[in-house]
């Protein structure tokens, strides 16, 4: 599966888990690093970066920003060994 078909299937399981979210592209061209997608959800926000799998690349930056606003909200990095994990763990923080 390609990273843009996991996208698509990442994007549709957070708008069927967390209802009336709303999930923005956000521009690497803009900020070198900053993950992929943003999720909002009432006063929840949270941050993915998309991988196709568990070893894809990782660009310059993206593990310094996932760190930041994992500590801030959520964020992490997203591929198909970890998405229940990750799922998981985002209900949590949404939860909380």
């Amino acid at each position: 599966m390609s990273e843009a078909q996991y996208q698509v299937r990442v994007i549709r399981r957070l708008k069927d888990t967390f209802p009336g979210c709303t999930v923005l592209k956000n521009d690497s061209g803009y900020q070198q690093g900053i993950p992929d997608w943003s999720i909002f959800w009432g006063e929840k926000w949270g941050m993915l970066e998309i991988k196709d799998h568990e070893s894809a690349p990782v660009q310059p930056n993206q593990a310094y920003f996932i760190e930041k606003f994992n500590g801030e909200s959520f964020a992490a990095f997203i591929y198909p060994e970890n998405e229940e994990e990750v799922f998981l763990a985002l209900q949590e923080a949404f939860a909380s």
